[in-house]
């Protein structure tokens, strides 16, 4: 049923509110560059009489000018990309959702597309970036179902080739965090979602693709379908990426339908409602978007499944047709043990071998480990939840512990783990160092000072530690789920291929087996260990590959 809405509710007129919460609009004219006369005419050059060669003298080669390489060529045709979430990096970022809006949109210029990035104007944003937004804009936008309306300023950031449109509105994000509990962010982000829509007509920049990220933007292809029909940025096609399943959205109808004023119809199983009495926000981007993707090929499958679905395993079954899982990138200038001014030594596939161990003799010494070379170093950084595998550690630490062996933890989160990783590092001193806090310089340390990184997961939609693992050449030992099994090729001994450890059912003892596997190879046989480090520091990790498929993806729905 094809639902219409007043015109002045999705084309607000090009007015100033009556309320401000930006610097005022400056305009910026362009300055024509000023030719410079020249100081005479020029004269004709004189004739000079040739000179003769003499008859001995040896001739001069040519000298060529060096060729001066050409840029590679974009691929054709060019397409325009908004992007809308919740977080990007360094603005705001809580997880690996602000990475991948930071890093992707980045990669996507260098593929010919131009890209807007639509976020909040939080209060949290650091001053230095706030005092650089541009004024673009105000009006005014109807939300609710009793027909109360909201003010929607626009303020512009641009930075290496990508533009940052921050919607601004004080009632809805003048609080210290992004995200603080679901009675205070369902209004916030059905808010976010249409006032981006209204946004792009504002600004009449309708792009060729609308990409939504997680459960924050998930009404945006809802409102789009229901409310922005006969508007330019309904001719957009949408894409909905789930970043994990788990978090969806989910609040009772009745305020749901009072903050998005949607149509009853949408209020049913097939789009938004779930159980008895709940509208769930994810499911509906699920049901409008034009395509979904995920973030991994086996994450895709997963979670078309009862344990990995979330309760919404039937509904993607049913929309798996427009399915996709394309594997997350890392910022490899950011992720550079070449350049990395937080590492003790420097280095690449060259010379890893040798100077890793310099990060190594400084990791040991800084964290009051035994200073010995010989000992085998595992790193574990990680949110300090159930998802990341974490009992499966807490059973076998004391099996690892064997004289030749030392673990380093680093991160918070549940005091149930937090507890029992003091406990260990109080248990087995100058064994175990537990660092119950985040600390970025540490994080690099222990990426390129570690021998191996533990991803044990009960289940990773991508994973980023074992990809930044690699990149510095540790070892990543992991369950085989997710992004955890398309980015890490298990070892074979057979061949001497491969570039870590895996197991795959979610057991304690099959996390034993592969720690120990790998500690086999590390201690009888370091030269086929010290090729499987530098296979890791060669494997590619960039989001180059990822943007191509994200292209691909767009070109798909707009040939």
């Amino acid at each position: 049923m094809e639902v219409t809405k007043k015109e002045d509710q999705i084309m607000p007129e090009k007015k100033v509110s009556r309320k401000k919460t930006g610097a005022k609009a400056e305009e910026l004219k362009e300055e024509k560059p000023v030719r410079k006369p020249a100081s005479k005419k020029a004269e004709p050059a004189k004739k000079e009489k040739p000179v003769k060669k003499a008859e001995t003298a040896e001739e001069k080669p040519a000298v060529t000018e060096p060729a001066v390489p050409s840029e590679p060529e974009l691929p054709q045709p060019r397409r325009s990309v908004a992007f809308i979430g919740s977080e990007c990096y360094p603005f705001v970022k809580t997880g690996g959702l602000g990475d991948v809006m930071y890093a992707l949109p980045r990669a996507l210029t260098k593929q010919n597309c131009d890209v807007k990035v639509i976020l909040p104007r939080y209060a949290c944003i650091p001053q230095k970036y706030q005092e650089k937004m541009i004024y673009r804009g105000a009006f005014e936008m109807d939300l609710c179902a009793d027909g109360r309306s909201y003010y929607v300023g626009i303020m512009e950031y641009v930075w290496d080739g990508v533009v940052y449109d921050f919607i601004d509105n004080d009632e809805f994000f003048s609080w210290g965090k992004p995200y603080t509990n679901l009675v205070d962010d369902i209004p916030k982000f059905c808010y976010f979602s249409k006032a981006a829509l209204a946004a792009l007509n504002y600004m009449d920049w309708v792009p060729d693709i609308i990409h939504c990220h997680d459960w924050q933007a998930a009404l945006v292809p809802v409102f789009q379908q229901a409310m922005f029909q006969g508007t330019p940025v309904a001719n957009a096609k949408t894409v909905f990426t789930i970043h994990n399943l788990r978090f969806q959205g989910i609040y009772d109808i009745k305020t749901i339908k009072y903050w998005t004023n949607l149509p009853d119809a949408l209020f049913d199983y097939a789009v938004l409602k779930q159980g008895n009495d709940d509208a769930n926000m994810l499911k509906g981007g699920l049901s409008y978007a034009s395509m979904i993707t995920t973030v991994s090929n086996t994450y895709a499958w997963e979670i078309q499944t009862e344990f990995f679905g979330e309760k919404l395993d039937a509904h993607l079954r049913y929309h798996s047709g427009k399915l996709r899982g394309i594997v997350n990138g890392i910022d490899v200038d950011i992720w550079n043990p070449k350049t990395d001014p937080l590492l003790p030594a420097n280095y690449d596939v060259n010379d890893a071998i040798e100077q890793k161990k310099a990060c190594k003799k400084t990791l040991q010494e800084n964290l009051g480990l035994e200073d010995n070379q010989d000992k085998m170093v595992i790193g574990l950084i990680s949110r300090l939840t159930n998802q990341k595998g974490l009992d499966l550690v807490n059973a076998i630490i004391p099996s690892l512990i064997d004289g030749n062996t030392q673990i380093v933890v680093l991160g918070t989160g549940d005091p149930e783990y937090e507890n029992s990783f003091r406990y260990y590092e109080n248990t087995y001193k100058g064994s175990v160092c537990s660092n119950i806090m985040y600390d970025e310089e540490r994080a690099h340390q222990i990426y390129a000072g570690a021998d191996a990184l533990l991803v044990p997961s009960l289940f990773e939609p991508c994973g980023l530690t074992q990809l930044i693992a690699m990149r510095y050449g540790t070892v990543p030992i992991v369950r085989e789920t997710g992004g955890l099994k398309d980015t890490v090729e298990p070892y074979n001994e057979f061949t001497n291929e491969g570039n870590g450890f895996t197991f795959d059912r979610y057991e304690a003892g099959l996390l034993l087996d592969a720690i120990n596997r790998a500690k086999t190879l590390y201690f009888t046989d370091r030269d086929r260990w010290d090729e499987m480090v530098k296979r890791d520091l060669q494997k590619d990790v960039s989001w180059e590959k990822s943007a191509a498929q994200y292209r691909s993806l767009y070109l798909e729905l707009k040939p």
